[in-house]
């Protein structure tokens, strides 16, 4: 493919991510991801989108994804999870671990096929857009799929917001128990911060720190994924995938480097705003596949399977921190 056929489409997805970041400096609680999501979707069913654009658009949905994967990296220090102690690491794993096999399990009672379910188990569990596009580069998903996850997973990630805070003060939890809970159990980072921030900086700290545990559990996750994969495609007169993808080495490998602590923090900003650039640009690309066709064929399984998800990680999230407590 000739570089300039990715032009078109990556000056859209460069347009965009200024866009989304411009919102997110505006309104904080609307992540430059999301934001971009929502931009490629209503680009998607408003404009019609010249073709020109596809290269570009595949382009930033593939290699800018995986590049922002692996620098999401940076954001974890191993030392900062450990912290957290055995009990939350436990909770942690537990909330991913029953998270995707319950939802997997809910989608094929529900008729759905297992790339969907899969796909929406890895970003309701796991860490919310980036993990669904993750998990669909290492499966090779279908792109209608992948916007399908995509959708439900800005669709629930943004009614929790208010819904956290309220049910914590209903339940009689404090402030810190509060905080865990929504590191425990909200999609998205940047919804936890925004919940945390919303209550009190003791929960703010507290959420961050054990959302991004279950961000290090993308490694191991997509790791397992890969491995299937290749099981399934064993005796197939094709190449296999490696068992671990390459972009999720790099990802480890740069968490490695965070926990050495030998970058230094002006670096660590500049990273994060490459990361998130590059992730936005990939969510905008994913998004344009966002259509209302789509809607119409799937039906409103998505929804069900989006509200139950949400309500079992939800629920493990809370009766984890619970035991804590």
């Amino acid at each position: 493919m000739r570089a300039r056929n990715l032009v078109p489409g990556l000056a859209a997805s460069a347009l965009a991510v200024v866009v989304s970041m411009l919102v997110n400096a505006a309104v904080p609680v609307l992540s430059a991801l999301l934001v971009a999501i929502l931009l490629g979707i209503l680009a998607a069913n408003l404009l019609r989108l010249p073709a020109s654009l596809a290269p570009g658009l595949q382009f930033a949905s593939k290699r800018l994804l995986r590049i922002g994967i692996v620098l999401l990296g940076l954001q974890l220090a191993v030392g900062d999870i450990v912290a957290l102690g055995l009990g939350t690491i436990v909770v942690v794993v537990a909330v991913v671990t029953i998270g995707m096999f319950a939802t997997c399990a809910m989608g094929r009672r529900m008729g759905m096929t297992a790339m969907q379910s899969l796909l929406m188990a890895s970003g309701f569990s796991i860490c919310g857009a980036a993990a669904v596009a993750a998990a669909g580069s290492v499966v090779d998903a279908e792109e209608e799929d992948v916007a399908t996850a995509l959708a439900m997973v800005v669709l629930f990630g943004t009614v929790v917001i208010p819904l956290v805070p309220l049910f914590g003060r209903l339940f009689g939890l404090d402030d810190l128990t509060t905080g865990l809970w929504a590191g425990a159990s909200v999609h998205e980072v940047a919804q936890v911060v925004a919940i945390g921030g919303s209550i009190s900086a003791a929960a703010l700290s507290a959420a961050v720190v054990v959302k991004l545990a279950r961000v290090l559990m993308l490694a191991p996750v997509m790791a397992v994924l890969s491995w299937r994969r290749r099981r399934t495609m064993a005796g197939l007169q094709t190449k296999l995938p490696p068992i671990v993808p390459l972009f999720i080495a790099g990802f480890i490998a740069m968490v490695a480097l965070r926990s050495v602590e030998i970058v230094p923090a002006p670096v660590l900003d500049v990273v994060k705003w490459i990361q998130t650039a590059l992730l936005a640009a990939a969510m905008f690309a994913l998004g344009t596949g966002v259509k209302a066709s789509i809607f119409k064929r799937v039906g409103s399984k998505p929804l069900v399977l989006g509200a139950a998800s949400t309500t079992v990680v939800g629920a493990v999230g809370l009766g984890g921190v619970l035991l804590l407590a």
